[in-house]
């Protein structure tokens, strides 16, 4: 994934304890903010907008 900004939750603090976001034209990844390197998970757009409204 090339494309997009990582963005950190601000509840998480200073602490690295939170999963970190990049959204995408039409989909959206999610990674581990302790272990960026580790790889990320990369989700369709359709299902993170779904996941979003449930929240």
């Amino acid at each position: 994934m090339s494309e997009g900004v990582w963005r950190t939750s601000s509840y998480s603090g200073n602490q690295g304890e939170c999963v970190e976001v990049r959204t995408l034209s039409e989909e959206a990844g999610v990674r581990d903010s302790k272990d960026r390197e580790g790889g990320s998970l990369l989700i369709a757009g359709e299902a993170w907008r779904a996941f979003l409204e449930r929240l």
